[in-house]
């Protein structure tokens, strides 16, 4: 999910389009209504209205001192709540200045070469394979589905902002031979061996994009929590790029975790603090978390039409009862512990000025919090759909 740094590139010639008629947009019929690798069947469980459904929880964070005056947490010998140990089970042609990574804690994270800003994940094998079982916990969220927008049937440019290890991209261009797909990244992570209607770019969409305008039929975008300095511009630069009659795709978390039975108390559970803590990183390095309905006024404020809203709940771990909640938590449960030490050592250490042992401390709450069956967290993931108007 890496923020991509920009490359001055050549986007690739758009096919020439049959001239639109000069209209109102009609309103799509329902994401449902999209194309998709299987039938969408509807989730056992619908997420909440909207995300203040849960818990509300404390928006002022503890510090990291106080999960030190903590200490470790005491091993829980009672296994009947927690999970068990069987679970715990790039282009070519880039210059080698962009692969001369910056070293934090042994961590390797993108050149900054190659961008000014900042990106709080590390680029290693660590660190990529969290984003790959995202990849797959997203699908399983969808139903299978990389998308719900209603694109074309023969879309002809896509574009995926902040690909990470490319594997929508790839598994897009798959479902398309005949789209040109790029996805566009800070680090050439990505692998070599891909479709031959993929490419990737090493670009910033926190600078002004190189791409030309009226050019995607849908632009992608998934979990850039705190790697966008202006979302307003950042939707503008979208819509600009954006075909007129394509659609926008954007899905993404403000980084609570909530409970819907109390179970999550933001004076006792590490996890309660995890979302008070990210938004305060956020805002204190100047790339704010994606809450409330900014993303929907973001597109509205953007130009476009025809916006669809809805919110997904995501369990954290596998407490949940219903077998496709189950399994989505079992994966988001494996990304976090992953990698939890990439996740939080920059946010927490070099943003919010936690000692490593502050940090190390937090996590190991967090690891036993993860496995007690009795805590029922969960983020909700809102999806937000909106379509150029086809006379822009």
């Amino acid at each position: 999910m890496s923020f991509s740094a920009k490359r001055k590139v050549q986007s690739p010639a758009p096919r020439s389009p049959t001239p639109a008629a000069k209209s109102p947009t009609p309103a799509p019929a329902t994401p449902a209504a999209a194309k998709s690798p299987t039938p969408a069947p509807n989730s056992p469980t619908p997420g909440p209205a909207s995300p203040n459904a849960g818990t509300t929880l404390a928006s002022n964070p503890l510090s990291g001192a106080h999960w030190a005056t903590q200490g470790l947490p005491e091993e829980d010998n009672d296994g009947d709540s927690t999970i068990g140990s069987d679970v715990e089970s790039s282009t070519a042609s880039i210059s080698s200045s962009i692969l001369n990574y910056r070293t934090v804690n042994g961590r390797t994270y993108h050149s900054d070469s190659v961008t000014d800003g900042e990106y709080w994940g590390p680029n290693d094998a660590k660190a990529n394979e969290l984003l790959d079982i995202l990849h797959h916990a997203m699908t399983i969220c969808l139903d299978g589905r990389l998308y719900d927008a209603p694109i074309p049937k023969d879309p002809e440019n896509a574009i995926d902002l902040g690909t990470g290890t490319g594997l929508w991209a790839i598994d897009f261009g798959d479902e398309f031979p005949n789209c040109n797909v790029i996805g566009t990244d800070i680090s050439p992570i990505q692998p070599s061996w891909v479709p031959p209607n993929v490419r990737f770019d090493i670009d910033d969409y926190n600078k002004e994009w190189t791409y030309k305008p009226d050019f995607f039929d849908f632009v992608h975008i998934r979990w850039l929590t705190t790697t966008v300095k202006d979302w307003p511009a950042f939707y503008k630069e979208a819509y600009r790029c954006c075909k007129p009659g394509g659609y926008v795709e954007h899905m993404d978390t403000d980084t609570d975790m909530l409970s819907d039975d109390g179970s999550l108390d933001s004076k006792i559970h590490a996890l309660a603090q995890w979302g008070p803590m990210w938004q305060a990183a956020g805002k204190q390095l100047g790339q704010p978390c994606p809450t409330g309905s900014m993303m929907e006024d973001g597109l509205k404020e953007a130009g476009f039409v025809n916006i669809v809203v809805k919110d997904y709940k995501v369990p954290v771990s596998p407490w949940s009862e219903d077998p496709k909640m189950k399994e989505l938590g079992l994966y988001l449960y494996a990304a976090l512990n992953q990698d939890l030490e990439g996740a939080l050592q920059f946010m927490y250490g070099r943003v919010m000025g936690w000692t490593e042992e502050e940090i190390n401390i937090y996590i190991q709450h967090v690891r036993k919090e993860l496995k007690d069956m009795d805590i029922h967290p969960y983020f909700i993931f809102r999806r937000v759909i909106g379509q150029k108007p086809l006379d822009a």
